[in-house]
């Protein structure tokens, strides 16, 4: 598990490895390493994740999405940027444009383009996401 910069001017260290937990909850990265109003990507398995940690959202703070586009295949929707649309939460892909639900990871303006989702949560300082 690392988290991995988004930018040069990134300083966050990579997070310590740990275990999962009994009931498969994955460790991500520490809650430090999250932008609030933003996406960071975290390496959890092998699998890039985007998390968007929006603490002013009074449901879920906490969205763990797929990191690749699926229009240009590009590792980039934790660099995309976070808006309302339709009154959803989306995040707009850096390529195309084209915006992604964060609460099921459809596309707004293609119903064949999808991104995975996985729950995520907060266990203390940890950022935990739950992978199938």
């Amino acid at each position: 598990m690392s988290v991995l910069p988004m930018a040069p001017s990134s300083t966050s260290a990579p997070a310590v490895p740990c275990a999962a937990s009994a009931d498969g909850w994955r460790p991500a990265c520490t809650l430090a390493d999250l932008v609030a109003g933003s996406g960071v990507v975290a390496l959890v398995d092998g699998r890039q994740v985007a998390l968007f940690y929006l603490p002013d959202q009074p449901e879920q703070q906490l969205h763990a999405l797929s990191n690749k586009d699926p229009r240009s295949g590009a590792n980039v929707i934790g660099r995309g940027m976070l808006g309302h649309l339709g009154g959803e939460l989306v995040v707009a892909s850096p390529m195309y444009k084209q915006h992604f639900r964060l609460r099921d990871g459809q596309c707004v303006e293609d119903a064949d383009q999808v991104l995975r989702v996985w729950p995520a949560r907060l266990q203390g300082d940890e950022v935990r996401v739950l992978l199938d």
